[in-house]
């Protein structure tokens, strides 16, 4: 997720907001919450030393979802948490991947406040999701009051998971997922706060979508107490971890950490051994509906050594002089073996400005799948541009490019919408 605001003068500090309440009816509704029950019990994995290394929670979870109050999904997940010393390892985005996970935007979130918003906002994801079913599986989370609206969006062949959503930014509410040195697969559950506490954010049930994608995944929950964002890590799957200071030291997500414990806890959870630290994001992501900076609209690693950048190139735009700072941040930075970066420019759009603001569309911000890269564009004379350098980055995949300009206009583009599911 990316930054969208109103006036630059009606932001004084990252953190000054103003709230939304859309007034969208759910499609298929009930009077009352969905029911759920459960009923818990722990399994412990001990070690031939007898010390216990994980365990085991399983939950069944029943949901009541259709309009005439039918059960229509019942869940039993089991989670298996780590508590061992296992060497965990976030893959390079571009390794092979199981399936690309994600949301479906819920009615009544502040995604759109009319029936019109949220048809747009509808309309978008889903044609992102059916780029990517042509190349991998699609699971798609879906709060159970939307799951009539999901149905006439979505193609059958996506997988469908109920569970309660405040917002779809599949990047940042879901897991990271990582492999130890055995290859079982891992999820981190990070602690999520609507981006650092926003006062326009609502987060009570996208707070614990990591742990329910996890345990469908049947990873082993490898918990974190680190305020977090999938959007706000970049890695090589080689230690590299690119991340930026109004982030991870943000006060509004972790007051009481040091940027050396911040480090420890990724280089436990991901692997990240070479982290590199950008001192901000892009201008639109600091206004009031941004999220302070993440790095997933700025720069990402397509292989080892070379890195991508957004660049914005017009002087009249605020990030020319952000983006100008961050390509020398990261020439003078070095990958795990201690070379300089292969550094290729990716240019902005050349569209300045929208109804609101500068704007802060990025080519950056694009999924790598198996086969192909799921790419934004936006209209602009620049999208031919971006989708060869593209091509030249990710040879041998397809490049599909999808307008993200709806998906911008709410605060992010195709990759915030989207996580992988390593193979």
């Amino acid at each position: 997720m990316s930054g969208e605001t109103m006036t630059p003068d009606e932001q004084t500090q990252p953190d000054d907001v103003a709230d939304e309440t859309p007034d969208e009816t759910p499609e298929a509704s009930l009077d009352e919450a969905p029911s759920e029950s459960s009923s818990d019990s722990e399994v412990f994995a001990v070690d031939s030393g007898g010390e216990v290394t994980e365990f085991e929670i399983v939950e069944t979870e029943v949901f009541a979802v259709d309009a005439a109050g039918q059960v229509v999904d019942i869940v039993e997940v089991t989670e298996t948490f780590s508590i061992s010393d296992a060497t965990w390892r976030m893959p390079a985005e571009t390794e092979p991947q199981e399936r690309i996970w994600m949301a479906f935007p819920p009615a009544g979130g502040y995604l759109g406040e009319s029936a019109d918003d949220i048809d747009e906002a509808r309309t978008a994801w889903s044609e992102v999701a059916h780029a990517i079913l042509r190349f991998e599986p699609v699971s798609m989370v879906v709060d159970p009051h939307d799951l009539g609206a999901a149905r006439r969006y979505l193609s059958t062949e996506i997988d469908i998971v109920t569970a309660p959503l405040d917002d779809a930014w599949m990047r940042d509410i879901g897991p990271t997922f990582v492999r130890d040195e055995s290859g079982r697969l891992g999820a981190v559950t990070w602690r999520f706060n609507g981006w650092g506490g926003q006062e326009w954010a609502r987060w009570g049930n996208d707070s614990v979508i990591g742990a329910l994608v996890a345990a469908r995944t049947g990873a082993t929950r490898v918990a974190s107490s680190l305020v977090n964002e999938g959007g706000g890590i970049h890695v090589d799957g080689l230690g590299t971890v690119l991340l930026t200071q109004t982030v991870q030291l943000d006060p509004g997500r972790n007051p009481d950490r040091t940027k050396e414990e911040i480090e420890s806890e990724l280089a436990r959870t991901l692997g990240a051994t070479n982290p590199i630290w950008l001192r901000r994001g892009l201008y639109r992501d600091s206004k009031r509906f941004g999220t302070r900076g993440h790095v997933d609209i700025v720069a990402t690693i397509p292989s080892p050594g070379r890195l991508l950048v957004h660049s914005q190139q017009d002087a009249s735009h605020p990030d020319r002089k952000i983006t100008a700072e961050i390509l020398k941040t990261l020439r003078a930075s070095r990958t795990p073996d201690g070379e300089e970066w292969d550094i290729i420019e990716l240019p902005a759009p050349q569209v300045l400005r929208d109804d609101e603001d500068f704007v802060d569309y990025s080519y950056v911000n694009h999924l790598v799948l198996d086969e192909a890269v799921i790419a934004c564009t936006f209209d602009d004379p620049n999208d031919e541009v971006a989708l060869n350098i593209l091509a030249e980055a990710y040879e041998g995949r397809e490049i599909v490019g999808v307008d993200a300009r709806a998906i911008f206009a709410r605060g992010g583009g195709i990759h915030c919408i989207t996580q992988q599911q390593p193979a």
